[in-house]
């Protein structure tokens, strides 16, 4: 049997069974639809926190923390001011090294306000911040060492934050509540385009972090953000960065690690595509139980076709004839899912993208390989019913004449 010849008698028995037909193909639309959009929507999430991981740090980006990987968190002890002042002082391969005290969560509002307080992160540091995040002033100017030597009062807010308090008005210059206490704004960050701290609504000040203590009360420095002299010279500013600490603070049980900006992008597209394949097998499973759809409709039609299995083997059809036709059903009813589901799942994804507020990446391979495994499955469910069908002996189906 050609393949001319094969494609119009399963066209034929697919029309003459429209409903079955459309039925067994809602399985297999579902599963691909599901793989194709979780898929493109997890690589567009993966790259716009990559992307967006970039824009808080210079290539030359290090930072040097408690190692996690012994259970450890930053305390009191873990690093003091004058740290980052020494690292620089006595590392060549360090340009800048800021230390930071963070307040995750701390109310924002204007003074003799109704307006309800806008949560933020209030970042206390130094001014070598400024290059180590690749923070950018829009007007006013960023901290400085006076500040930080005098404790003063003052914040730096960024561009969101500044439009949701100041929507008509300059903000510098103006007194702005943060905890409960009056702070004078000096300067106003740039925007980064299409950040995803306005998607989530994400806000942040920075303060002089001897204030930020004073505020928190608290005199634990969570991390140093450095910055080296070159790429080729980060390795050894992280090292020199973690032997200077171990010498100076040698009496505690502390101990450090640290991590480029490289490293960090790496372990965040690990993470984002474990999970991706992980929703990406759950979503499969569809396809598994439309397989089993498959297999059963095509049993069903074995039953009722024997008659016509014992004409056609009567008039001289061999096993692999017979074999064929309902093999190509099964693939041409799974491929049919599978087309109907690529166009449901990019479209899917499309429009999560767009309600999400990043780009989806439809990859041409993530297409191809899902309508693969839409045939594979065909095949795979379709083999017993095809196999059975063809071992019907010509004498036992044409008993049912």
């Amino acid at each position: 049997m050609n393949f001319a010849d094969l494609a119009q008698i399963v066209w034929e028995n697919l029309r003459a069974h429209r409903m079955r037909a459309v039925l067994t193909t809602i399985g297999i639309a579902i599963g691909i639809a599901g793989v194709i959009a979780v898929v493109a929507v997890g690589q567009g999430g993966q790259a716009v926190i990559i992307s967006e991981i970039e824009k808080m740090g210079s290539s030359r980006y290090f930072e040097i923390g408690a190692d996690y990987m012994r259970g450890e968190t930053a305390d009191s002890t873990t690093f003091n001011l004058q740290d980052p002042v020494l690292i620089k002082e006595l590392s060549p391969a360090v340009e800048k090294m800021a230390p930071l005290t963070l307040g995750p969560m701390v109310d924002i509002r204007l003074p003799h306000s109704q307006q309800k307080s806008i949560m933020g992160s209030l970042y206390g540091t130094t001014p070598d911040m400024i290059d180590a995040m690749n923070l950018t002033i829009e007007k006013g100017r960023f901290l400085s060492d006076t500040d930080v030597s005098a404790h003063a009062r003052v914040v730096v807010i960024d561009a969101g934050l500044a439009a949701d308090l100041f929507p008509k008005d300059d903000p510098l210059g103006k007194k702005v509540f943060v905890q409960d206490t009056p702070l004078t704004v000096i300067g106003v960050l740039e925007k980064a385009p299409s950040s995803m701290m306005d998607v989530f609504n994400l806000r942040s000040v920075y303060t002089p972090i001897t204030f930020a203590q004073e505020m928190l009360n608290t005199r634990v420095i969570s991390t140093l953000s450095g910055v080296a002299v070159s790429e080729e010279a980060l390795p050894q500013a992280i090292s020199d960065s973690i032997k200077i600490l171990e010498k100076r603070h040698s009496r505690t049980s502390n101990h450090y690690m640290g991590s480029s900006l490289e490293e960090q992008l790496d372990m965040v597209g690990n993470v984002t595509s474990v999970l991706t394949t992980i929703i990406g097998a759950v979503a499969g499973i569809a396809l598994l139980v439309g397989g089993v759809g498959v297999m059963n409709i095509m049993l069903v039609a074995v039953s009722e076709r024997t008659r016509e299995i014992g004409l056609l083997k009567a008039l001289g059809a061999r096993r692999r004839d017979i074999m064929q036709q309902f093999l190509g059903e099964a693939v041409a009813l799974c491929l049919l899912g599978g087309l109907i589901g690529m166009i449901f799942g990019i479209g899917g994804a499309f429009a999560i993208a767009l309600l999400a507020n990043w780009p989806p990446l439809i990859s041409i391979w993530t297409v191809l390989v899902a309508l693969g495994f839409s045939v594979i499955i065909g095949i795979f469910f379709g083999l017993y019913p095809a196999s059975r069908a063809a071992s019907l002996s010509p004498a036992e189906a044409l008993r049912h004449l």
